[in-house]
């Protein structure tokens, strides 16, 4: 039986899962109006830290651990995922992009059982496979194999890899600490890069959706490292495919991109076969 504390970490969970899309919709958004996806990435990695800073009870003697070897290895997993996935959505709607990078809590069960020793059981495993099938209905294997569906399953990757990577650093940093860190060193990183594609003007539309962006993705991760804290990365794995339907919602109503039959079939199948693995994990 799941304890309400647990509850109450699943609830909070799923809060910071659906404030991902919502940033890279506004993400989205910025691309349409031309803005380059390194600047994108960029902003939300900069603003991001300048916001969460005041709120991350930096003390001096941390300061030292925001270059550890173990943080670089998050900060790149990070920016590859947010600058793939912002390159995808240039060309593919928001929900067929979400609906190939969720290959990620795929790849995030596997390399956690290797990574950390999580125990896994064929059950589960067979039921992620056939959310797999989902992802190649919405991929399409040489149909629609462009850049777009290249990046999405780039990001997915990167972003399988960096739920395993939250788990492993849990235990050694705080969550503040470490989104901090990935903030502060992507941002550097970023940019020699970003700084020949900033606009020349900034109106207050451009303004705000860059803030939507930073802050969505900066408190939906901050969210998402804190859960890692007390949950099993397997466990947090499923969870993450609730962004298709905040992914699928916001296409619709933002963008009007409707999925189409074989898409929205492979969306369904993947949400299924998230929840399903989850409600079994707790049946055993």
């Amino acid at each position: 039986m799941i304890s309400q504390r647990k509850w109450l970490l699943l609830g909070m969970l799923l809060i910071g899962l659906s404030l991902i899309p919502v940033g890279d919709t506004a993400g989205k958004m910025l691309g349409l109006q031309g803005a380059d996806p390194i600047f994108i990435a960029w902003s939300r990695l900069a603003v991001g830290f300048i916001l969460i800073l005041p709120l991350s009870g930096l003390v001096f003697s941390e300061i030292k651990h925001l270059y550890n070897w173990r943080l670089l290895i998050r900060a790149a997993l990070f920016c590859c995922a947010i600058f793939s996935i912002l390159t995808a959505l240039k060309t593919k709607p928001i929900a067929d992009v979400f609906g190939i990078f969720f290959v990620g809590p795929i790849v995030a069960y596997f390399l956690a059982a290797i990574v950390l020793k999580e125990r896994i059981n064929l059950l589960r495993s067979i039921i992620l496979l056939i959310g797999f099938v989902g992802v190649l209905m919405v991929v399409k294997p040489g149909i629609n194999m462009d850049s777009g569906t290249f990046f999405a399953l780039l990001s997915g990757t990167c972003y399988g890899s960096m739920l395993v990577c939250n788990r492993w650093l849990a235990t050694h940093y705080r969550p503040r600490l470490i989104l901090l860190s990935t903030l502060l060193v992507g941002g550097i990183a970023l940019t020699p890069a970003a700084i020949p594609t900033i606009p020349n003007q900034f109106d207050t539309e451009l303004v705000i959706l860059i803030l939507i962006s930073s802050l969505a993705s900066a408190v939906g991760n901050l969210i998402i490292i804190e859960a890692n804290r007390h949950l099993e990365a397997s466990i947090v794995a499923p969870f993450v495919y609730s962004q298709l339907i905040a992914a699928t919602v916001l296409g619709i109503l933002v963008f009007n991109e409707w999925p189409d039959t074989v898409s929205a079939i492979g969306l369904a199948i993947i949400f299924a076969s998230g929840i399903l693995s989850f409600l079994i994990s707790k049946l055993r």
